[in-house]
């Protein structure tokens, strides 16, 4: 899982105007390396812009123009998969180098705006905003610094790739296919209301030993709603096999440390392994 991450600030409303640009390069689901700097824009700041970064004129007086990173930019992301939230950063980044008259630079853009709404259902429509995304995550960043938005859009894609199972070549198709034919088959069931288990709400991490459909029939049948993710609403949570590989440095999926976060606030989660989990349907 090799790429970088980007992230732009602007002066004012004009997207030619950068005046920070931040960039995270991450190997094998790693962050290896952050580069980050002030830009002068040439151009005049926006009270809202300034409101929004706190990045003033007098900040950038003596920063250098785009023009003068931009070999700095081209090193660090030609031909690279280049990850984004919205399109608003290419954009920007486009502009910029037509401001300047520069040769354009040939990478994979990614936006991870678009990964989420497929990747979760919650996401689908509305509350794909990185803020919201991350805090859903429970990734903390520093809102509107380039260095650190592009660290949680990292961060945020790692969580997709391992959340929905969808590897990064995979993601880099379908992100830009419709979301009702690319996004993954949602395993989400509706329990049997007269199953032994009605009531609990059941979420499934890592490899079984049976398809995760069929592990989802199952506990549907014995009256567990079936849902995608961990919230606020989930009861039971199985944990199988997990691949290292899409973990992003952690020793547990992002489900499983979600729970344990929700269960260190008070709620009632139980943390099954796959054996559990059948012994639980043997006696429902």
């Amino acid at each position: 899982m090799n790429f970088v991450a980007l992230d732009v600030e602007t002066s004012n409303p004009d997207l030619a105007s950068i005046c920070q640009i931040g960039i995270v390069t991450f190997a094998n689901g790693v962050i290896v390396d952050t580069w980050q700097s002030l830009v002068n824009p040439e151009d005049y700041f926006d009270g809202m812009n300034v409101y929004i970064h706190g990045i003033t004129e007098e900040k950038v007086a003596n920063a250098p123009t785009f023009q003068q990173i931009y070999s700095d930019l081209k090193r660090l992301v030609e031909n690279k998969i280049t990850v984004i939230h919205t399109p608003f950063d290419k954009l920007a980044i486009s502009r910029a180098i037509e401001k300047y008259n520069l040769p354009p630079i040939n990478c994979t853009w990614l936006d991870t705006a678009r990964v989420v709404r497929r990747a979760w259902e919650e996401f689908r429509t509305r509350g794909y905003g990185l803020s919201n995304v991350a805090r859903e995550l429970n990734i903390s960043f520093e809102h509107h610094n380039a260095v650190e938005d592009a660290r949680a859009a990292g961060e945020v894609l790692l969580r997709a790739i391992e959340h929905a199972g969808t590897n990064l070549d995979e993601w880099i198709v379908q992100a830009h296919q419709p979301i009702s034919t690319s996004a993954k088959s949602t395993i989400a069931r509706e329990g049997n209301p007269d199953g032994a288990l009605a009531g609990e709400v059941i979420v499934f991490t890592g490899a079984l030993s049976i398809p995760r459909s069929h592990a989802a029939e199952l506990a549907a049948k014995a009256g567990c709603d079936v849902a995608n993710g961990v919230n606020k609403k989930t009861t039971l949570l199985v944990v199988g096999d997990q691949d290292i590989r899409r973990l992003a440095g952690h020793t547990k999926s992002s489900k499983h440390r979600k729970a344990e976060d929700l269960i260190a606030k008070g709620q009632s989660i139980r943390i099954l392994g796959e054996s559990d989990f059948f012994r639980l349907l043997d006696v429902a």
